[in-house]
């Protein structure tokens, strides 16, 4: 039984939290909250242009969360989403002049947006070149023109943000070493998420066997 009610899977564009969103949410028969990030009017643009347009981008994704995170605020039962809602203010700060960051937090203030904190995290990692092979992989329209110096700052500014997050605890999972789809590990680590984690945790199989 997994104790904790809402669990968010985050990382870097293209590690595949969507995924292991859908195979967790099988197994334990939980509701889901995706990010349907794709449905962002502005994204094309945004990685074809080199985020020419990232005041509106960002707005319409903090408009987009406000409405998301009252599914969560109503329930009652566990869910699972691909996102966390503090990954707004990240991409904000990496992609937004000073002047809109400053603009951006300010109506972010006005419509007085709290977002929901996990009780767990699953970050998921892999390296940039891995990221760019799946982004490729799936083919995505909106993402063909996505720049590998763009990927990385993201996979950067994960690994900062979760070196120093203390507001909820993280399991880490390097994508790139550990096989979640594997029958085995991915068994281990619904074990491990349904035990008590305090802090930050790095999920490795092999020291678990």
């Amino acid at each position: 039984m997994i104790n904790n009610k809402y669990i968010a899977i985050e990382g870097a564009i293209g590690v595949g939290k969507t995924t292991l969103a859908k195979t967790i949410s099988n197994t334990m028969k939980c509701q889901t909250l995706f990010e349907d990030y794709i449905d962002n009017p502005f994204l094309k643009k945004f990685y074809d242009e080199n985020q020419t347009n990232s005041f509106s981008t960002q707005l319409y994704f903090l408009l987009k969360r406000i409405d998301q995170s009252e599914k969560i605020n109503r329930t009652n039962d566990m869910l699972i989403s691909d996102f966390y809602f503090g990954k707004d203010e990240l991409f904000a700060k990496l992609n937004l002049s000073e002047l809109e960051f400053e603009m951006y937090n300010s109506v972010r203030k006005k419509l007085n947006f709290i977002p929901p904190l996990p009780d767990l995290i699953i970050y998921l990692q892999a390296s940039t070149d891995i990221l760019i092979e799946r982004i490729k992989k799936r083919g995505l329209d909106a993402e063909k023109n996505m720049k590998k110096k763009y990927i990385e700052s993201v996979n950067d500014l994960y690994m900062k943000h979760f070196h120093e997050y203390t507001s909820s605890p993280v399991l880490i999972i390097n994508t790139s070493n550990v096989n979640i789809n594997d029958q085995n590990d991915y068994q281990l680590l619904i074990e491990e998420i349904s035990s008590d984690i305090n802090g930050k945790k790095y999920f490795n199989p092999s020291s678990i066997k």
